[in-house]
């Protein structure tokens, strides 16, 4: 919690909000389906063989999941195409082995959840974790954005845990489990969250702190490796970033590039922003809960004030927070016109619901999230 303090001081202002835009990637995983009947099908491996794109596509933990990612990206534009790019080689790929790949993010329909992708560590992940692996099936998006070091980037996990929420519930898609109304917008977080490392930690401090509890929840088992610290944010392994894991995967590519310019916007605030952390990890557990659980269809928990407000007013102080950033990568018209659009029209969650309410059938929900998928990347840029 705050105590008694009314905000994260503003971003530094000067040269360092002239620099060029960080770079921010997306990773995004997708669902692949039968065509005829809308359930899900075990054949990402398959998919991944007959990529010839230069699109980089992967397997995920279950055979019924194929991920892609973009390349670095300093405007929205290339990170547009990029992700139109991804998604005509993953699209491509299902197509070759007769499925279609889908931009859901849980399972709609009733689907057996237990293939796993046949990797020793996707399997050793399923052995070590019985049940919990085995009801994870899910998909989100993640975005990676560049860093100095790791003090950066420690200081960027410590400072936006409070901001994460909005981006939460701007890409809540995913309502309905296995033929179930959840009754919340985003049950992927829900699902997500019950991994022992998932969610919003405590601020670190340092890089050393950071390393120390990692390793120690790899060493308690709550992690086999790395790779498994599910923090909200987290330092990469691989890459020079820190990445932002808050998001259900958007079927509108708008909604995508949304959420990943303001968690660049975000990253970039507080990458230069040296001011108490103090929020209280069971506040923020409650908060992305709200956000999880309504998206933008109720009111959210105001990253300063702490106190319930319409979601449009936590959008506008993310905005006044990061505006120098969203200036400087002159992003601030898109992302306001964006969020207006996704106001007007509902986000993943609400054109779900809308499509169950015109048809009666999960399966047309389905069908619906196949095609715009397709759309997203047959439509030129």
């Amino acid at each position: 919690m705050l105590d008694g303090e009314q905000g994260i001081p503003d971003v530094v202002s000067g040269d360092d909000a002239l620099m060029s835009p960080r770079t921010v990637g997306v990773e995004e995983e997708l669902m692949l389906i039968d065509p005829e009947t809308c359930h899900l099908t075990a054949v990402s491996q398959r998919a991944v063989r007959v990529n010839e794109a230069d699109a980089e596509v992967e397997q995920e933990l279950f055979l019924h999941q194929i991920e892609t990612s973009t390349a670095p990206s300093t405007t929205a534009d290339d990170l547009i195409r990029g992700i139109r790019a991804g998604r005509h080689a993953v699209g491509r790929a299902a197509a070759a082995v007769s499925v279609r790949a889908v931009a859901m993010a849980t399972p709609v329909l009733r689907a057996d959840d237990e293939a796993f992708t046949l990797k020793s560590r996707y399997r050793t992940i399923g052995a070590e974790y019985g049940e919990l692996a085995r009801g994870s099936l899910v998909c989100g998006m993640h975005m990676h954005v560049d860093i100095a070091d790791d003090e950066e980037g420690v200081r960027v996990i410590d400072g936006i845990r409070p901001w994460l929420p909005l981006l939460l519930a701007l890409s809540a898609n995913s309502p309905y489990w296995h033929g179930r109304d959840t009754g919340h917008a985003s049950w992927r977080s829900q699902v997500w969250g019950r991994w022992p490392t998932a969610g919003a930690a405590e601020p670190f401090g340092d890089p050393a702190t950071y390393r120390a509890v990692s390793d120690r929840l790899i060493g308690w088992g709550a992690g086999i490796d790395a790779g498994m610290l599910y923090f909200d944010v987290r330092l990469s392994e691989k890459y020079p970033t820190v990445e932002i894991r808050v998001a259900d995967v958007c079927t509108d590519i708008e909604d995508a590039v949304l959420v990943a310019l303001l968690a660049r916007a975000l990253v970039e605030t507080h990458a230069t922003n040296r001011g108490p952390v103090t929020w209280r990890s069971d506040l923020l557990r409650a908060s992305g809960w709200r956000a999880s659980r309504f998206g933008l269809s109720a009111d959210l928990v105001h990253p300063l004030l702490e106190t319930l407000v319409p979601a449009r007013e936590v959008f506008e102080a993310t905005v006044a927070h990061v505006r120098p950033s969203l200036e400087a990568s002159d992003d601030l018209d898109r992302v306001t016109d964006s969020f207006e659009r996704v106001m007007a029209r509902g986000n993943g969650s609400v054109h779900q619901r809308r499509v169950l309410e015109k048809s009666g059938d999960l399966r047309a929900v389905v069908e619906d999230l196949a095609r715009r998928t397709e759309e997203s990347w047959r439509t030129n840029p």
